[in-house]
């Protein structure tokens, strides 16, 4: 978990360098939402290793093919064909069902418009399941990732119980059934520019009436508010990692200047201009404060000189 304090009297969070395996930006007594980019990352890896694996089997099956043809033959050659077909057939075998596994993690678990948590949970226990079943054929390579997925279940899936109950509330909020909520959320899956983002758009219009695009809106909304990386964090962290080294020298108290320094530091650019100016402390709570040195009790500020 990440490390968090709060600041000298300003009621800001900011957050240390460590692990950034789940995010709270503003409260730590809440809870977090899993990173899933690491775990897909293992996934994809192991999907395009597997792959990579197979293609060999296939290259090797090939040069023993093409050997049939010369004048001088190795009197193995057919018994190292026949061995090397099975070999091809259970590699491509393995990849494709990784593969499938992997895609099905990422469109069906983890994506942010999917299911609810009931059913993403029953479809990730499936998944892990399967990759256990697979796990004597590659055990180096599989038995990492399904133990990864299996110890990060709860973590990985807090997300969507976040969302459920956002859109829980905009169903009770606008009068409707959760299901049709659900499918506006659904689809988001689709690219707008797809028939079948459309249709499924005016099926929902047809059957909403008034209430859809206040609730499309609402539903836009409560995704883009989800969270489901520590990118965040992770960012914040790099920013860190330049301060720290000076810790060792200064002792465990420098951190703590540290945070007061971030949290009271005005910003000089932004792509958001409205924080240009501003310190995190100001733009938290919304009041402005002197410099970050005057608070120290510094004293006033000097001119600088030409």
């Amino acid at each position: 978990m990440l490390k968090s304090d709060r600041l000298l009297g300003s009621g800001t969070v900011v957050y240390l360098i460590g692990p950034t395996n789940s995010v709270n930006t503003t409260e730590p007594d809440k809870p977090c939402h899993g990173d899933v980019f690491h775990i897909q990352h293992q996934c994809e890896a192991l999907a395009d290793t597997l792959a990579s694996i197979a293609k060999g089997a296939k290259s090797r099956r090939k040069k023993l093919h093409a050997k049939t043809g010369k004048t001088r033959r190795d009197p193995d050659l057919a018994d190292r064909i026949a061995l090397a077909l099975p070999v091809e057939r259970e590699a491509h075998a393995l990849a494709d069902d990784i593969r499938t596994l992997t895609a099905w993690i990422a469109h069906d678990v983890l994506a942010l418009a999917g299911p609810s948590l009931d059913i993403r949970i029953g479809l990730f226990d499936f998944i892990v399941a399967e990759l256990g079943r697979r796990e004597s054929d590659d055990y180096r390579r599989i038995r990492p990732v399904r133990f990864a997925l299996q110890n990060q279940r709860d973590d990985l899936l807090a997300f969507a119980g976040v969302l459920d109950d956002k859109l829980a509330t905009i169903a009770r909020a606008h009068e409707l059934p959760e299901h049709l909520v659900r499918a506006v959320c659904v689809l988001h899956r689709k690219p707008s520019t797809s028939p079948a983002y459309w249709q499924g758009w005016n099926r929902l219009r047809a059957k909403m009436g008034t209430k859809f695009l206040a609730v499309v809106d609402a539903v836009a909304q409560a995704m883009a508010q989800t969270p489901r990386s520590s990118a965040l964090v992770e960012n914040l962290n790099s920013r860190l990692r330049n301060y720290f080294t000076l810790r060792r020298q200064l002792g465990s108290s420098y951190l703590d200047l540290l945070q007061f320094f971030l949290n009271h530091r005005s910003y000089l650019r932004s792509r958001v201009p409205e924080r240009v100016g501003k310190s995190p402390a100001q733009l938290m709570t919304g009041q402005a404060h002197p410099h970050w040195l005057r608070l120290l009790g510094m004293g006033p500020l000097q001119p600088q000189r030409a």
